[in-house]
């Protein structure tokens, strides 16, 4: 039976690597598939992995009804066999409606990879709607690392280093990379504590103090 997978983990863990994987793997023996995107890291109509691998895809505009493109595309002698969305963390609800309409009426496996909360350890929409949804949730296995060597758990978007837990949801970025606005993954602890890889140097480690009551 066809289905809904939603493919999740922090930053840094992974997706974008086996989505082209799953792309590979079913290209390799003859199926075609429909790769969906939304403002990967290498620009517009790109799905890439840090790992410098990158396939051309289709963008997803602000009210693209999915579904009727999947129907478009078949209805004018094009082929799917399957479908990825990639950064499915910024599509819309109901565009994960309509990724859902497509398994269902279309037959269709679709392969959505995504973060499920963002920086302020939120869920995105998107994210939201697909654990809602889905037929499979798949937490990735390849752990992303804190700074502190812990397993990373939550997304950080950082500004000259130092974490930010305030302004829109989507900025588009990088983990570890050079500009002002970057991301970082943490665990939940120095997440909670906004200790990032450069403010570590200057906080303390120590557990927080507990608060004591004077009789």
């Amino acid at each position: 039976m066809p289905e809904l997978v939603f493919f999740s983990g922090t930053m840094d863990c992974g997706k974008s690597t086996l989505a082209l994987q799953i792309e590979h793997n079913r290209s390799a023996r003859g199926l075609a598939g429909m790769i969906f995107t939304r403002d990967d890291r290498a620009g517009e109509g790109k799905l890439s992995s840090r790992l410098g691998l990158v396939t051309d895809a289709v963008e997803v505009e602000d009210g693209q009804d999915l579904y009727a493109y999947l129907v478009d595309h078949l209805s004018q002698g094009g082929r799917a066999d399957y479908v990825i969305a990639d950064e499915a963390q910024f599509l819309a609800p109901e565009q994960i409606d309509q990724l859902a309409r497509v398994v269902d009426d279309l037959g269709l496996d679709v392969y959505a990879f995504g973060i499920t909360t963002d920086f302020r350890s939120k869920l995105f929409p998107g994210s939201q709607r697909l654990v809602e949804l889905a037929d499979r949730i798949e937490v990735l296995q390849v752990e992303a690392l804190c700074w502190c060597g812990a397993r990373a758990t939550h997304n950080a978007r950082t500004i000259g280093g130092a974490m930010v837990v305030e302004g829109a949801q989507v900025v588009v970025g990088d983990v570890n990379q050079s500009d002002d606005i970057g991301y970082e993954v943490l665990c939940r602890r120095h997440h909670r504590r906004r200790m990032t890889a450069a403010t570590s140097g200057s906080a303390a480690l120590s557990p927080d103090v507990l608060p004591v009551s004077q009789s």
